[in-house]
């Protein structure tokens, strides 16, 4: 995938270029600065730094990464927020704009940021995502390059700041008490069929409460895997115990006759056409490689449900149109997955960008939809 989120020190990662939150004078600032100064070689990496001279916000330089294990370290003086007024926003994303395209310039195929300007710079995370994410993406649509999200101390914590409290809110009590209701009635019904349990069986009993998604454990695959295919099962086994014998046939002709002729790949290449987009935005936003998105057109791969996902994401589907489309690649929205729900927040707030989702999977411990 062409963007990932690391949780390591920044002045460990193999890549080609190391990004800097640079000191705007020539000087050894503190934090991350004087981490890779440290890691690099102070009294070398100083004197390269000496060429660029005073970086202005917005500005950035690049030198030699000596000590670490990359080419080169970017230099990027990021804004103070000062409540927004004063064109910070515009600042923090000419120092990704800067960086990407000096490492672009560079012959780099690899680039590790830190999340820029959240730390002792005071901007909100939760913006200073946003920019990161739209800046990553703008680029990709253009250029190919790994790009990598490196978090490590207090920042490893929380890092979509106030989004993560909006998710969790989304799914609140109430649905995930009907959420489980639904699935327990329907698991009922696969069992005992359009009839009655016996009056006082434990079948008949109200549903035990579950645990919160996001403060229970998490379910397993096993445990999704099994509701789905209560779910997408019943009405089958309903249709076969109701209808007549020599009916049957009749029913199963009609149900065949309503299979998707096109292949997947078709599909999705009608989809884009449909929805006026261009490949390169699907598969940027979708956070796949140009390669892998290519073969999916081919035919020359079956996604996983975590790349139907991130495609019902770049296509910027909505909610109805998400169902059909993972439906049409054999796959389902689960009532129990916490990936699955953080992916419908997204959608239905039309937020069409896979990162931010990893980012926000990231901070609740759940492996991203791009993997």
């Amino acid at each position: 995938m062409p963007f990932s989120i690391i949780r390591n020190d920044i002045t460990k990662i193999k890549a080609d270029a190391i990004v800097n939150t640079a000191n705007p004078r020539v000087a050894v600032g503190t934090g991350v600065d004087a981490a890779i100064y440290e890691a690099a070689g102070r009294e070398k990496l100083l004197a390269a730094r000496e060429t660029i001279g005073e970086l202005r916000p917005g500005e950035a330089g690049i030198t030699p990464a000596f000590d670490l294990d990359a080419k080169f370290i970017i230099h990027v003086s990021g804004p103070w927020w000062e409540g927004g007024a004063k064109g910070e926003e515009e600042t923090l994303r000419r120092c990704y704009d800067r960086a990407l395209m000096l490492a672009h310039e560079n012959g780099c195929g690899s680039i590790a940021f830190p999340l820029l300007a959240t730390g002792n710079y005071g901007f909100p995370k939760e913006l200073g995502i946003s920019i990161a994410v739209g800046a990553f993406t703008d680029f990709l649509m253009d250029h190919e390059m790994e790009i990598i999200l490196a978090v490590f101390g207090q920042e490893a914590a929380d890092i979509s700041g106030r989004l993560i409290a909006d998710v969790k809110s989304f799914v609140d009590e109430d649905y995930e008490e009907e959420a489980f209701s639904k699935e327990y009635a329907e698991r009922k019904d696969v069992f005992f069929g359009a009839a009655q349990a016996p009056a006082g069986s434990p079948e008949n009993e109200a549903p035990r409460r579950r645990p919160s998604f996001f403060h229970g454990r998490k379910a397993s695959r096993k445990e999704e895997t099994t509701v789905l295919h209560a779910n997408m099962d019943m009405a089958p086994m309903q249709a076969s115990e109701s209808a007549p014998s020599d009916g049957y046939g009749m029913n199963l002709e009609k149900a065949l006759k309503g299979i998707y002729k096109e292949s997947f790949g078709e599909h999705l290449q009608q989809l884009i056409n449909k929805k006026g987009l261009k490949n390169s935005e699907v598969y940027a936003a979708a956070n796949i490689s140009k390669q892998y998105f290519s073969k999916l057109l081919k035919n020359q791969v079956n996604p996983s449900k975590e790349k139907v996902l991130a495609l019902a994401v770049g296509l910027r589907l909505n909610m109805d149109e998400a169902v059909d489309f993972l439906r049409l690649a054999g796959y389902a929205f689960s009532p129990i997955s916490q990936t699955d729900k953080v992916v419908e927040y997204f959608i239905r707030r039309r937020d069409f960008s896979v990162m931010k989702i990893d980012i926000v999977l990231y901070d609740y411990g759940l492996d991203p939809i791009s993997t």
